[in-house]
């Protein structure tokens, strides 16, 4: 089903310094913009995603580990594409549109090893409709349930979800890396703080008790959502706003002053749609991707 939407995903990862990135390298003509709800972001270009912006289309998006040095994979990003015939036109150049998010995962491999561009390039060169989920790529080092301390996290991980109705499909690919527990629709904690064997929020009085452990900016939720339906700029921004309700139907606590979450939404503008269905489709697929992260990374 994924590869009816025209974009391809890529991972470039580092086992041994538990950290890595992830590449969606889009169609022609994709309109993106995106929305952000957490306290402590990292960013690159998202300005520029504005809905009152001029440029409109979207040709890569990097999510990245390394925390701010993380931004590098993006020029390695932006010249593979240059290299490729494809960016936004001016006189004198082709400029790759390539906007980038980080989450920080230097307190779980080595600090000292981060994404560079040429990690941007190879997950490029790995992009495929086939692409794997887990601990890899920007979710090789994340991490999750640190609200209770670091010592009782869980793994975070990458995962995607997708659905269609009709001709309408709605997907969506999460970085998981959050303060707050993965909880499932029923509202059970599936990964987060733990000791000895059992999720410590199920005991009540304990929520938050710790709260002083957690660092700040060293959080973070990425997620971008994709879709064939035909979006304005504007309407895309939109959508990320909708989109992320999902955060909080699938982590809790979410978008504490702790994490730096950023939804995106890409849109092929192919198929007529009704708002209201696209946002709730959307709000559905950012939770089970995030849910599937967790699942991937913690069997």
């Amino acid at each position: 089903m994924f590869e009816k939407l025209g974009f391809k995903i890529g991972h470039s990862t580092n086992k041994e310094a538990l950290t890595g990135c992830t590449v969606i390298l889009c169609p022609p003509n994709t309109v993106g913009s995106c929305f952000v709800s957490g306290n402590a972001p990292g960013s690159r270009e998202l300005e520029l995603l504005s809905p009152d912006m001029t440029v409109s289309e979207v040709h890569a998006i990097v999510l990245t580990g390394g925390s701010a040095f993380g931004l590098a994979c993006a020029d390695g990003v932006m010249r593979f594409l240059e290299e490729n015939g494809i960016g936004y036109q001016t006189p004198w150049a082709k400029i790759p549109i390539v906007p980038a998010a980080v989450v920080y995962d230097l307190n779980v491999g080595n600090p000292k090893i981060r994404p560079t561009a040429e990690d941007g390039y190879n997950a490029c060169l790995n992009a495929s409709v086939n692409f794997e989920t887990g601990l890899v790529g920007a979710g090789t080092g994340t991490t999750v349930g640190k609200w209770a301390g670091f010592e009782y996290r869980m793994n975070g991980g990458v995962g995607f979800s997708i659905v269609q109705i009709d001709e309408l499909i709605v997907s969506a690919v999460a970085v998981v890396n959050s303060v707050g527990d993965i909880i499932d629709e029923d509202g059970k904690i599936i990964a987060g703080a733990k000791a000895n064997g059992k999720f410590i929020a199920e005991d009540k009085k304990f929520r938050f008790a710790l709260q002083r452990k957690i660092q700040f900016g060293t959080n973070t939720t990425l997620v971008c959502v994709m879709t064939n339906a035909i979006l304005s700029k504007l309407e895309t921004y939109k959508i990320s706003k909708r989109a992320d309700d999902g955060i909080s139907r699938a982590i809790r606590p979410a978008h504490t002053s702790y994490d730096g979450d950023i939804i995106f939404t890409l849109a092929t503008c192919k198929v007529k749609t009704e708002f209201e269905i696209l946002a709730e489709l959307s709000s559905y697929v950012v939770a089970e991707a995030i849910r599937d992260a967790v699942r991937k990374s913690n069997p």
